[in-house]
């Protein structure tokens, strides 16, 4: 589950890491008022609206039919109320957006980090993630943060930096040492981002996050170093612990076909091929989405209905597929084990009937406990709906389909 940028900074400062100080809010004239209690409570003219959506880039990106930034700096509280007022309710394009941007419904306004000082700012990376491979936490970091960090891990991958984190021993002072060292820190910046990464990695494992990503890590004119930025992606199969945060959710963020799918139990990723797939199991999922690919299709999504699957599910499954219009197939690939391939046979006539005019060709094969009594019966029904028992025979039956 992602979180929005003020959501994840107030979770961070529970934690005791230290972030940019920033106030919410939706509305223009809201933002007019945070930008005074900025100024009364830091003493600068200068703030930040950030728009708050579920995508990185924002500073570059810009509003559609605008030349208005994601991110943009003011210096008087009618330019920060003009800057919100261009960025709130437009469609916000960046490049992890794509084309069809997002809307922006609320807008940080933030302190001013770039104060005047006795020392030079100076901006990092820092990230916290899994590292399946090795089974380990893994801090990425690199003294080259801020907007081009991407252009950084293509161009010159030396300058990015690895230390893992074993789980039983978790994060040890002198891995945090060495991580402020290869930043080149001294003095009390060095001692105030030993303190910060310890923090945050506490964060990481307390908060049960599948991602934590502070882009930039700033050293501030002071020798502060704060989180400018956060990108925090919690597990959702640890969200039974933190029923507080599920509260956070901003499902208007998300996809809404899957998000419809979410409310059935289905795990459904929408992708972008023209093959709608239906199948029980991830691991049989997968082996069909390569199934299609073989037969000349492309999956248009990743649908897994659980070893329940009846008509309730298999009909929501249906029309959840049947909202993408690129979809020239269905191919609902089911083995019969804990549930019986004649009872997902039954859902799939039920379905079918319930929902009418469905023009695409459907595919079903069905492997298992009564495979040929579910074949009998789709056979049976009457209705435009092609059965295989082999997967060669579905596989055929698809690429007739998508020719």
């Amino acid at each position: 589950m992602n979180l929005h940028e003020y959501q994840a900074k107030e979770l961070l400062k529970k934690y005791n890491v230290p972030v940019q100080e920033g106030i919410p809010v939706d509305r223009a004239d809201a933002a007019e008022e945070a930008y005074k209690n900025l100024k009364v409570q830091f003493g600068n003219n200068f703030a930040v609206v950030k728009a708050q959506i579920h995508a990185g880039g924002r500073g570059k990106g810009k509003i559609q039919g605008t030349e208005q930034r994601g991110v943009a700096v003011g210096k008087s509280a009618e330019e920060i109320k003009t800057i919100a007022s261009n960025i709130l309710g437009g469609t916000l394009v960046t490049i992890q957006t794509g084309a069809a941007g997002k809307v922006v419904n609320k807008v940080l306004v933030a302190q001013d980090v770039y104060y005047p000082g006795p020392n030079p700012v100076k901006e990092f990376y820092l990230s916290i993630l899994l590292d399946r491979s090795k089974g380990q936490n893994v801090i990425m970091y690199s003294t080259e943060g801020g907007m081009d960090i991407e252009e950084v891990a293509h161009n010159t991958p030396e300058k990015i930096f690895k230390e893992w984190v074993h789980p039983s021993g978790g994060l040890q002072p002198f891995q945090a040492r060495k991580i402020a060292f290869n930043l080149g820190l001294k003095g009390e910046a060095f001692k105030n981002c030993v303190k910060f990464v310890i923090n945050l990695y506490n964060a990481y494992v307390g908060l049960d996050c599948a991602m934590l990503e502070i882009n930039p890590l700033f050293k501030t004119a002071d020798e502060k170093i704060i989180a400018v930025d956060c990108k925090m992606n919690l597990d959702d199969n640890a969200l039974m612990r933190h029923p507080e945060l599920e509260a956070l959710r901003d499902i208007s963020e998300e996809d809404p076909t899957e998000v419809e799918a979410g409310k059935y139990n289905l795990n459904f990723v929408k992708l972008d091929g023209n093959v709608g797939c239906m199948v029980n199991g991830a691991g049989l999922a997968m082996a069909t989405m390569d199934m299609i690919k073989l037969s000349g299709g492309e999956p248009a999504n990743f649908l897994d209905v659980g070893g329940t699957a009846n008509a309730t599910t298999v009909e929501a499954g249906f029309r959840i597929i049947l909202k993408d219009p690129k979809v020239k197939a269905i191919l609902i690939n089911i083995f019969g084990g804990i549930v019986r391939c004649d009872r997902v046979a039954q859902g799939v006539i039920d379905a079918y009937k319930s929902i009418g005019n469905i023009t695409v060709p459907i595919i079903v094969r069905l492997q298992g406990t009564n495979a040929e009594e579910a074949k009998k019966l789709i056979e049976e029904s009457g209705l435009k709906v092609q059965s295989a028992i082999l997967l060669s025979e579905a596989a055929a039956l698809v690429n007739k389909a998508v020719a």
